[in-house]
């Protein structure tokens, strides 16, 4: 948590003005350290900002641009490109049309959430590899591993025996491989967010973007593998036949809930991760929200502001587990619900 107020400060510095000081826009502040970005900011020592410029790769109306984000900064203008400021394209970067009007062009650069999930991939990969390693390396008649490989161990039994095959049943073993890589996945991508200084901090889960995919990969698993009966209960459910003729009302209520659940499990993860993001900034605003309210009451509430800071930190961690244990056990109940048998008396 230290590390974390030691690199929000700087940001949060309040611009000096001939007159006085400007008041903290608290807005700005959240979203521009829980947003994407086409650098990666590091720290800031003094009026030095120490920051990893990323690669720019667009088509605009004059063909494919591949050049470093740091010829944008500072609102500069770069072969007709440039980053918006306000508006719906607010911190994308765009060029303007013969109508002078401001478009989007065809954005593929490597972003600080996309360079984010690359560094957490990799670490995920690496962990993985050092467990096979260890298991390759060792017999099973030496015993159980110990320390990271046996915690690696216990998560994945856990998840594996509760959670896939308790909720999907004996065709278990077709999703477990999915499942098993969407919770570590996610687990790490949270666990990385959570540490302020490079390479964590980038809110990888707290963009919807990622959690789309991740909905739409259960989403396709669920009905592409589901089976006749699971259809049947969409399409030809047993209700009343009034409820299904001469108006179809329960198999329309049915056959929005295909998308509604992928669509819940999208929201759930971006907007919990987001959450706890925007409130461990909103705490250490409030520290610079105070400062002219006076000595008294600023410390005190820096002090309520570093306490309850810790406390959300700490509760973070929590989140961050829990967050991959939902969604990848609601996963595995929506797949289960897809692999249901009819039922004959």
């Amino acid at each position: 948590m230290t590390l974390l107020l030691l690199s929000a400060i700087p940001t949060m510095t309040l611009r000096a003005e001939t007159g006085g000081e400007e008041d903290i826009d608290v807005n700005e502040l959240i979203f521009g350290h829980i947003g994407d970005a086409y650098e990666w900011h590091v720290v800031t020592v003094g009026d030095t900002h120490l920051t990893i410029p990323l690669p720019v790769i667009v088509k605009s109306n004059t063909g494919w641009h591949v050049f470093c984000s740091s010829h944008l900064a500072e609102g500069k203008e770069y072969e007709g490109l440039y980053i918006a400021e306000g508006g719906a394209y607010d911190g994308k970067i765009v060029e303007r049309n013969a109508a002078g009007e401001e478009v989007r062009p065809i954005d593929i650069s490597i972003t600080k959430n996309v360079l984010g999930l690359f560094i957490n991939s990799a670490l995920l990969v690496v962990i993985m590899l050092s467990c096979a390693r260890w298991y390759k390396k060792h017999a099973l008649e030496q015993g159980a591993p110990k320390g990271g490989v046996g915690m690696v161990e216990a998560t994945v039994m856990s998840i594996y025996n509760d959670v896939i095959k308790g909720c999907i049943g004996e065709d278990y073993k077709r999703y477990a491989p999915y499942l098993l890589t969407a919770f570590f996945f996610v687990l790490v991508n949270n666990l990385m967010g959570l540490i302020p200084i490079f390479p964590g901090g980038a809110t990888v889960t707290g963009n919807i973007a990622i959690t789309m995919v991740l909905a739409i990969c259960t989403f396709l698993f669920t009905n592409i593998f589901g089976t006749k009966a699971y259809w049947k209960e969409i399409f030809w459910p047993e209700v009343p036949t009034w409820l299904k003729v001469p108006i179809p009302m329960m198999p329309l209520i049915e056959f929005f809930g295909i998308f509604t659940k992928p669509f819940a499990l999208m929201i759930r993860l971006f907007a919990n991760m987001m959450a706890g993001h925007a409130a461990l900034l909103s705490l250490i605003a409030i520290i610079f929200i105070t400062v002219k309210a006076g000595a008294v009451i600023n410390g005190s509430m820096t002090v309520v502001a570093v306490a309850f800071g810790i406390f959300m930190n700490a509760l973070e961690l929590l989140v961050a587990f829990i967050q991959a244990y939902v969604f990848t056990m609601l996963s595995a109940v929506f797949i289960g619900l897809s692999r249901v048998k009819e039922h004959h008396e």
